[in-house]
């Protein structure tokens, strides 16, 4: 390297040249760096603390972001549903009956704010950590705002719904010490190379047979009775959902990096996907909600939802190719740990079981009269003026 100048020296605007084989390069100096930054092993300085900090703590970003997520989302509902409250004691015309005053109600608007930085955080988790993290955690809002719920709004919540919330958090944690890693893609380019591959290509061609099956054959014929018709579509086009959201968290990252990511066309097809595919869910949700039980739905759908999106996260980013045996087995016994959390807190949340009652209802079970069911049925009739060894016995028949 020689320097180019009278002086000779390194000061802004003096001229240095490179030599590397056959190249001579002529660079200027532009402004002067600390001798004592960061340097990487080929030499060049670390410019990018945004990148580094990625690097070293991304994970735990994306798992930070995707609890404040379920914690912001799981206070929404609460507050949504003290707002709708007060419009009742207010005398206003309930929500269900086609009322709109909870729009006047800055309660009612402080929950969907809240809702509103629930789903961004949500959004940006997928950008720093694996799909197979994020979206099982989405059953920690569930027992946030049953927690709640059983002290803001004095609902009840059973033993059964305590032990759920118990197996939530166990079946959590477990996911986030054996989590996967993702395979490492910055960019849209290996993004879309991602996308290209046939096995991916040949998976998601199967969703969308399965959906368009559903969607124009099935749920006509059978979506007004069958729970699982509105639900497996929904879940089905979670898959896209999810992975458009992941890939535009790259597309994000790569906007604050300088890269010129609106240009490229795989943004828009990602955006116009997410927005179609989040109408669709939005709507067959909605749909199975006015149908069918609360306390079935969100248990069915969360465990469709989360298997598919986790299917479409391994055969898509190749999460679990360097999990060991183990790491798989706990993961896989975490998911089914929530699965089991999450039914107990729905689908027993009607019935009063606690501690202090629990020996009187195993006592009456045991005590239950037995029904005898068979066609004829012997009928004595006692005379109580006879003694009991004298008396006669009459039976009569009836079939």
């Amino acid at each position: 390297m020689e320097r180019l100048g009278a002086n000779g020296s390194c000061s802004n605007g003096s001229l240095l040249t490179l030599s590397c084989l056959s190249h001579h390069v002529v660079c200027q100096v532009i402004s002067g760096a600390d001798p004592a930054g960061s340097v990487h092993d080929n030499g060049t300085l670390d410019t990018s603390w945004v990148a580094q900090l990625e690097s070293n703590y991304g994970f735990y970003i994306g798992l930070g972001l995707a609890v404040f997520s379920s914690f912001l989302i799981g206070n929404s509902v609460i507050l949504k549903k003290k707002g709708l409250l007060r419009l009742v004691e207010k005398g206003g015309t309930r929500a269900g009956d086609g009322g709109h005053g909870y729009l006047k109600d800055w309660l009612w608007w402080a929950g969907l704010l809240t809702m509103g930085g629930g789903e961004a955080a949500n959004f940006a988790a997928y950008a720093f950590a694996p799909a197979t993290i994020v979206t099982p955690l989405g059953a920690l809002s569930v027992l946030i705002s049953a927690i709640l719920s059983s002290y803001l709004l004095g609902e009840r919540l059973n033993l059964l719904g305590k032990l759920g919330c118990m197996l939530s958090l166990v079946g959590s944690t477990m996911m986030v010490i054996h989590a996967p890693e993702d395979e490492e893609v910055t960019t849209l380019d290996e993004m879309l190379s991602k996308l290209k591959e046939p096995g991916f290509l040949a998976y998601a061609a199967i969703l969308l047979a399965v959906c368009f099956l559903l969607i124009f054959y099935l749920a006509p014929r059978y979506g007004q009775s069958n729970i699982l018709i509105y639900l497996t579509i929904c879940s089905v086009i979670g898959a896209f959902s999810v992975s458009s959201v992941k890939g535009l968290g790259i597309a994000i990252k790569g906007f604050f990096a300088d890269q010129p990511v609106l240009q490229h066309p795989l943004t828009w097809i990602l955006v116009i996907t997410l927005v179609a595919s989040i109408t669709t869910q939005i709507n067959y949700l909605n749909k199975s909600l006015d149908i069918f039980n609360t306390s079935l739905v969100f248990p069915i759908y969360y465990v469709l939802f989360t298997t598919i999106v986790i299917t479409t996260s391994i055969i898509l980013f190749k999460e679990w190719v360097a999990m060991t045996v183990v790491d798989i087995i706990g993961t896989v016994c975490g998911f089914l740990t929530i699965i089991l959390g999450v039914f107990l807190l729905h689908a027993f949340k009607d019935m009063d079981v606690s501690l202090g009652n629990l020996p009187q209802i195993l006592q009456n079970e045991q005590q239950a009269p037995v029904t005898r069911d068979d066609k004829n049925i012997l009928i004595e009739v006692d005379n109580s003026s006879i003694a009991p060894e004298d008396k006669p016995k009459v039976f009569m028949i009836y079939t």
